[in-house]
Protein backbone atom coordinates (compact mmCIF):
# COMPACT_ATOMS: atom_id res chain seq x y z
CA UNK A 1 0.00 0.00 0.00
CA UNK A 2 2.86 2.35 0.75
CA UNK A 3 4.15 2.01 -2.82
CA UNK A 4 0.73 2.90 -4.25
CA UNK A 5 0.41 5.89 -1.94
CA UNK A 6 3.86 7.13 -2.94
CA UNK A 7 3.03 6.63 -6.62
CA UNK A 8 -0.21 8.62 -6.33
CA UNK A 9 1.60 11.36 -4.42
CA UNK A 10 4.27 11.54 -7.14
CA UNK A 11 1.58 11.79 -9.83
CA UNK A 12 -0.08 14.60 -7.89
CA UNK A 13 3.19 16.52 -7.54
CA UNK A 14 4.06 16.14 -11.22
CA UNK A 15 0.55 17.17 -12.25
CA UNK A 16 0.80 20.25 -10.03
CA UNK A 17 4.16 21.19 -11.58
CA UNK A 18 2.86 20.73 -15.12
CA UNK A 19 -0.17 22.90 -14.37
CA UNK A 20 2.03 25.63 -12.88
CA UNK A 21 4.42 25.56 -15.84
CA UNK A 22 1.52 25.83 -18.31
CA UNK A 23 0.09 28.76 -16.35
CA UNK A 24 3.44 30.54 -16.75
CA UNK A 25 3.45 29.73 -20.47
CA UNK A 26 0.03 31.36 -20.78
CA UNK A 27 1.15 34.43 -18.83
CA UNK A 28 4.29 34.82 -20.97
CA UNK A 29 2.31 34.37 -24.19
CA UNK A 30 -0.23 36.98 -23.08
CA UNK A 31 2.50 39.47 -22.18
CA UNK A 32 4.32 38.91 -25.47
CA UNK A 33 1.10 39.39 -27.43
CA UNK A 34 0.89 42.99 -26.16
CA UNK A 35 4.05 44.05 -28.00
CA UNK A 36 3.33 42.54 -31.47
CA UNK A 37 6.19 40.08 -31.66
CA UNK A 38 7.75 38.79 -34.87
CA UNK A 39 5.58 35.79 -35.89
CA UNK A 40 8.65 34.07 -37.36
CA UNK A 41 10.46 34.03 -34.02
CA UNK A 42 10.74 30.40 -32.85
CA UNK A 43 9.84 31.27 -29.25
CA UNK A 44 6.70 33.06 -30.39
CA UNK A 45 5.78 30.10 -32.59
CA UNK A 46 6.23 27.65 -29.70
CA UNK A 47 4.12 29.80 -27.38
CA UNK A 48 1.45 30.11 -30.06
CA UNK A 49 1.41 26.34 -30.65
CA UNK A 50 1.15 25.65 -26.92
CA UNK A 51 -1.61 28.12 -26.15
CA UNK A 52 -3.76 28.64 -29.25
CA UNK A 53 -5.44 25.18 -29.31
CA UNK A 54 -6.66 25.68 -25.74
CA UNK A 55 -7.81 29.23 -26.50
CA UNK A 56 -9.67 27.99 -29.61
CA UNK A 57 -11.43 25.35 -27.54
CA UNK A 58 -12.54 27.96 -24.99
CA UNK A 59 -13.59 30.45 -27.71
CA UNK A 60 -15.74 27.79 -29.34
CA UNK A 61 -18.01 27.60 -26.27
CA UNK A 62 -17.63 30.97 -24.54
CA UNK A 63 -17.52 34.44 -26.11
CA UNK A 64 -14.21 35.68 -24.73
CA UNK A 65 -13.76 39.06 -26.42
CA UNK A 66 -15.08 41.98 -24.38
CA UNK A 67 -14.31 45.48 -25.58
CA UNK A 68 -11.56 44.23 -27.88
CA UNK A 69 -9.79 42.37 -25.08
CA UNK A 70 -9.49 38.60 -25.28
CA UNK A 71 -10.22 37.04 -21.91
CA UNK A 72 -9.50 33.43 -22.89
CA UNK A 73 -6.08 33.37 -21.13
CA UNK A 74 -7.77 34.39 -17.87
CA UNK A 75 -10.45 31.71 -18.31
CA UNK A 76 -7.81 29.06 -18.98
CA UNK A 77 -5.74 30.15 -15.97
CA UNK A 78 -8.81 30.02 -13.72
CA UNK A 79 -9.62 26.52 -14.99
CA UNK A 80 -6.06 25.35 -14.42
CA UNK A 81 -6.02 26.84 -10.91
CA UNK A 82 -9.26 24.99 -10.17
CA UNK A 83 -7.66 21.74 -11.37
CA UNK A 84 -4.59 22.45 -9.29
CA UNK A 85 -6.57 23.20 -6.15
CA UNK A 86 -9.12 20.42 -6.57
CA UNK A 87 -7.65 17.48 -8.46
CA UNK A 88 -4.15 17.66 -7.03
CA UNK A 89 -5.47 17.99 -3.47
CA UNK A 90 -7.82 15.05 -4.05
CA UNK A 91 -4.89 12.94 -5.24
CA UNK A 92 -2.87 13.94 -2.17
CA UNK A 93 -5.86 13.04 0.01
CA UNK A 94 -6.13 9.63 -1.61
CA UNK A 95 -2.39 9.07 -1.12
CA UNK A 96 -2.61 10.05 2.56
CA UNK A 97 -5.60 7.78 3.20
CA UNK A 98 -3.79 4.71 1.87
Amino acid sequence: MMVLATFIEAIAQILGMVINIYIWVIIIAALISWVRPDPNNPIVQILYKLTEPVYAFIRRYIPTTIGGIDLSPIIVILGLQFLNLFLVKVLFGIANSL
